[in-house]
């Protein structure tokens, strides 16, 4: 999956560190796409040379090798560049740690891009010297890090497993997936988003593994569940294009291995669960 890069190691502690000329440095534009070089399917972003003076945010380091943020378009950029989503960074970089750090700078540069200003007084906020977080110098107001946590649910039925696509976006098939409401547990998410998308009641709710997934600010937590009585679906086609029971020699995987989703699928269809 997208944080699987042993040997290296994500070190996401907060600290102060002056850019260094081999460290990486993200820029995205007000749509959230990433200022990077492509060549021969590897992608190269920005440095110090090409920032010259302007402030960077400290994000993350891996391994040794860190990571910052600009929120301003450099002045002069060699030729060549071009800006991807990240759903395009994730097709080039189909595995290893660019495309983990690049989810998580865009997870990082939503949150301080959506949080300028004070939601409670409208002053400006400041980033505080101690911990990942904005401040507001007015009222004291502290904002941090959001991560939306949502649910990926595996629905057995015997050597069946309920497959969707969804009605937009991303075209290969998935799993039904939402996001925990307010006052829900994890496993009510569970049973509520089978219902809502697909009519299909479920028992048997159970944790497999979770994943941080920087494209949404989610966590995503995966649970496999098995169909309760009757397995007829009623897919909400405002949501879905496609939910069907799908024997487990039948169930075509995505074609890349970055996903939660991906991998409950592998694991059903491989019969190792």
């Amino acid at each position: 999956m997208i944080q699987d890069i042993y040997p290296s190691k994500l070190h996401n502690e907060f600290g102060h560190y002056e850019l260094r000329e081999e460290d990486t440095v993200f820029y995205f534009d007000e749509k959230g796409k990433l200022l990077s070089w492509e060549k021969n399917g590897k992608l190269t972003f920005l440095s110090k040379k090409d920032i010259k003076d302007q402030p960077s945010i400290y994000l993350f380091s891996i391994d040794d090798h860190r990571y910052f943020l600009v929120m301003e378009k450099p002045d002069q950029l060699k030729e060549g560049y071009a800006y991807l989503t990240i759903r395009e960074v994730r097709d080039i970089c189909a595995e290893g740690p660019d495309v983990f750090a690049a989810f998580t700078a865009y997870h990082l540069w939503r949150w301080y891009a959506d949080n300028v200003y004070c939601g409670r007084c409208a002053e400006k906020l400041e980033p505080d010297e101690k911990e990942r977080a904005m401040k507001c110098p007015k009222c004291g107001n502290m904002i941090f890090p959001r991560i939306n946590p949502a649910v990926i649910v595996g629905v057995t039925n015997g050597d069946r497993l309920l497959l969707t696509k969804y009605r937009q976006g991303y075209g290969h098939n998935a799993l039904v997936a939402g996001f925990t409401e307010i006052g829900e547990t994890l496993e009510e998410t569970v049973a509520r988003e089978v219902m809502e998308e697909t009519g299909v009641k479920v028992k048997n709710i159970r944790y497999y593994k979770s994943q941080p997934w920087g494209m949404a600010q989610d966590i995503l937590v995966g649970y496999y569940c098995d169909v309760d009585g009757d397995s007829t679906i009623r897919m909400d086609e405002g949501e879905l294009k496609y939910a069907e029971w799908v024997k487990r020699e039948e169930i075509e995987l995505q074609p890349n291995n970055l996903s939660l989703t991906n991998e409950m699928m592998r694991m059903f269809k491989e019969d190792r669960l």
